[in-house]
């Protein structure tokens, strides 16, 4: 009999456009073919409108069982607002930029400060769902591993509380406020595995957790790339130019990082350029309205591969990344890329892949460095062989299944030889 595996993500389906969402998915259905594969999940469709949408129960997607379950966020009002999780986090964020953390979490792993308040907290947030928690702790011996995805949300901190033994963390981290919560130390420390999608984000987790951090290594994830819709009619559509700047995400400030001013700075400079900026993805804020930026919305799988293929230039500019599923397209469809270089995701993977992508610090560089791919069609050719190559070597799928399944196997071999369910 197959062994039974259930990832465990705030949203799923084939409408929910989102890293981690879109993570889980993938990795899903291409272990249908070795195991039971389920997803447990919540109701809700949208950050923007947090409602359960879906109905709850079981439902199957390419050949994987979905259970939703519907979110029953609680309002509590702190007493003390000054008096919560919130500083102790600070504190610990303030220390791991001075070098301090690491070497306090080897002798004091856990951190129960303010643990009353880290889980009121938790009951606040839009994806709290009782009744996931409850199906977690009561059908734990059903399943033979747990694959939580992302650390912002109460599901994988309920998972590895109630199965630690049998959880396998992917954490998609980066050095964020959440990150530094005193809470995560329980589940850093206790699960059975965690699978990093690159090297700076294990060693960020390393220096902050320390050596009481449970086994761990680098799994990441591939990508998909779907076919593409027909471009005249995508380009009418959404009303495309024939030379653009493209994100693809999340409309938010979090996201953009002052984007708007830095392109439309560049623009003001070199009034020769043909270039506008072009944003794919919901908004969720008030954002920019000017003749050079164009905003489509939502698009489908195959409108944004064709939209990423006739970019003259793709961009990250988020300082937050653990990976960058968007990134990697582009460099696949062998795009000329750009990204923050605050984030150190996007660092490493500039020094890995060759360059083949440019980095930026600030405004200044950006504009520098945006000029020069503009106008420079030999060093977009270069780079566009390097992105090709260096998708090909590090994400192709079976290798990152095969790190997968190895440790979905460590994973009920370790529980055997403890004897453990």
């Amino acid at each position: 009999m197959k062994k039974k595996i259930a990832f465990v993500v705030v949203r799923y389906g084939l409408d929910v456009n989102g890293g981690a969402e879109l993570h889980c998915r993938m990795l899903a259905e291409r272990l249908v073919a070795n195991y039971q594969v389920e997803v447990l999940t919540t109701c809700i469709h949208s950050y923007s409108n947090p409602t359960n949408d879906y109905p709850e129960g079981e439902e199957t997607i390419n050949g994987v069982t979905v259970r939703r379950f519907k979110t029953d966020p609680v309002h509590i009002k702190r007493k003390f607002p000054l008096c919560n999780s919130r500083i102790i986090r600070d504190i610990r964020r303030l220390l791991y930029r001075l070098s301090l953390l690491k070497p306090i979490a080897n002798y004091l792993p856990i951190w129960n400060i303010q643990k009353k308040d880290e889980l009121r907290i938790f009951r606040k947030n839009l994806f709290y769902s009782s009744s996931l928690f409850s199906y977690i702790q009561s059908h734990k011996n059903d399943y033979d591993v747990f694959i939580p995805l992302t650390i912002d949300y109460p599901e994988t901190y309920y998972t590895a509380l109630y199965a630690p033994e049998k959880t396998l963390v992917i954490p998609t981290m980066h050095e964020h406020k959440n990150a530094f919560r005193p809470i995560l130390t329980e589940v850093f420390t206790r699960v059975a595995y965690i699978g990093f999608n690159m090297e700076s984000e294990m060693k960020l987790a390393e220096n902050i957790f320390g050596s009481a951090m449970s086994p761990h290594g680098v799994i990441s994830v591939g990508i998909n790339i779907a076919s593409k819709a027909d471009w005249e009619e995508t380009q009418t559509k959404y009303r495309l130019p024939e030379e653009y700047l493209l994100y693809v995400g999340r409309i938010d400030p979090g996201k953009l990082d002052n984007i708007f001013n830095y392109f439309l700075t560049y623009k003001a400079k070199y009034k020769q350029s043909k270039l506008k900026l072009v944003l794919v993805g919901s908004k969720f804020f008030d954002a920019a309205q000017h003749p050079d930026i164009i905003y489509t919305g939502f698009v489908n799988d195959n409108e944004k591969i064709t939209i990423i293929q006739h970019a003259k230039i793709v961009l990250n500019p988020s300082r937050y990344e653990s990976l960058s599923l968007i990134l990697l397209e582009a460099l696949s469809l062998g795009k000329a890329m750009m990204a923050n270089g605050k984030c150190n995701v996007m660092k490493e993977h500039e020094e890995k892949s060759n360059h083949a992508i440019i980095i930026y610090r600030n405004k200044k560089d950006f504009i520098k460095q945006l000029y020069t791919l503009d106008f420079n069609n030999a060093l977009r050719k270069e780079m566009e062989g390097k992105g090709i190559s260096y998708i090909q070597q590090n994400y192709n799928w079976s290798l990152i299944i095969q790190r997968l399944n190895q440790q979905i196997e460590y994973i009920n071999n370790t529980k055997q030889k403890s004897g453990k369910s």
